[in-house]
């Protein structure tokens, strides 16, 4: 938890509203493995992080409501009778969109002011979107006394960000950043969205998030075609998602569908069944095996799925070559962001600077460093 960015926004928030505030952590997340599984209902096995967005909130005798994004140094009014999104980009669309959908489940948001910042790396795929929504959404639950579960929260939050943000997310974020245990990641089925808890001790090795600081133009267009044919797949073999498809299925409209997309499908099979191997991996503490399963991931994602780039290619590579990192591979949508790594700890130091090193002789940028811990879900603060 940042402590100084905890008693920053609050002091703000005090100096601008004459009154103390109810204050809200709610984690971004990793994702150990199962990457572009969650949209077709198969299972993934993320965990909230130490680092996220801490949010003030508090009920207001205006008749408007007011949001102020401290990072931004940005307010916007929010008249919660008239809920409409605003251009594409701006942050208030999250807010906007967690009223709008509360009040479309037929509960009543009355109006309040809020101060919020994060300390999530920017582009570095750890759902700080998703953060931000649901400490809204958390924040107005308790204030408004809506009866809301967790689960209703989220959903909430995943609606808002389909209907007002434009992106058609899955579950994965909202419910890792909710649901986090500290020091466990969640087994989440996104089909039923249950999930079981796995302790994870990483013993002598750590997670480190190297950021590779870029994010290639071909993020949104490349998703939603891997998206398409995965439901066309589906479509061929008469099924709801590639969670109810087998290898030998696939086989049997191989000739029927381009290699490409042949390999496609594949590369989600076999990702769904590295999910379900690395949860084992977990229960048995076994981290060699985790590592080689990260590595195995990375490689499908490269060459059969096909979302990852040269700089994150050359992460990984890096990775591979040192005798310290049991495993890594590229965490999110694709094209940029993080690679996620299980290093020795005693070495971390020295791999990370040597990467940063080549990282920056080879493409002329600087990637960033970010040690992380396994972090409780969204929650007040005391």
């Amino acid at each position: 938890m940042n402590k100084k960015l905890l008693k920053k926004i609050k002091t703000s928030f005090i100096e601008k509203f004459n009154t103390n505030p109810l204050m809200i952590f709610s984690p971004g997340r990793v994702n150990l493995i199962g990457e572009h599984t969650d949209y077709n209902d198969e299972f993934v096995f993320p965990a909230a992080v130490d680092m996220g967005i801490i949010l003030a909130i508090q009920k207001s005798n205006a008749n408007i409501s007011t949001a102020y994004a401290i990072d931004k140094d940005e307010e916007h009014i929010i008249s919660t009778a008239n809920l409409k999104p605003l251009k594409k980009g701006s942050w208030a669309n999250y807010i906007i969109g967690v009223v709008a959908e509360i009040q479309n489940y037929g509960k009543t948001v009355k109006n309040f002011d809020l101060v919020f910042g994060g300390d999530i790396p920017g582009g570095a795929g750890m759902s700080s979107s998703a953060a931000l929504e649901n400490s809204v959404v958390f924040g107005l639950n308790v204030l408004f006394d809506l009866g809301l579960s967790k689960k209703e929260m989220i959903l909430i939050s995943q609606k808002a960000e389909h209907n007002f943000v434009g992106v058609k997310c899955g579950i994965m974020d909202q419910y890792a950043s909710m649901f986090g245990i500290e020091n466990n990641a969640l087994l989440l089925d996104c089909r039923t969205i249950k999930s079981k808890a796995y302790k994870i001790d990483f013993q002598d090795y750590q997670l480190v998030l190297i950021n590779s600081n870029v994010k290639h133009s071909l993020t949104d267009s490349a998703y939603n075609d891997r998206r398409s044919v995965c439901e066309t797949i589906s479509k061929k073999l008469k099924v709801k998602a590639l969670r109810d498809v087998t290898k030998n299925d696939l086989k049997k409209i191989q000739e029927r569908v381009t290699p490409e997309n042949y390999q496609k499908a594949l590369y989600i099979i076999e990702e769904n069944e590295r999910v379900l191997r690395a949860a084992k991996a977990v229960a048995e503490r076994d981290l060699k095996l985790l590592g080689k399963l990260l590595f195995q991931s990375h490689n499908g994602l490269q060459n059969q799925y096909k979302v990852s780039c040269d700089e994150i290619d050359f992460l990984v590579s890096k990775a591979r070559a040192n005798e310290h990192v049991l495993g890594a591979r590229m965490m999110g949508g694709g094209f940029g962001g993080c690679t996620i790594n299980l290093i020795l700890t005693k070495h971390t130091k020295s791999f990370t600077t040597e990467v940063s090193k080549c990282y920056k002789e080879k493409f002329n940028i600087d990637c960033t460093v970010h040690a992380i811990r396994l972090s409780d879900g969204t929650k007040i603060m005391e």
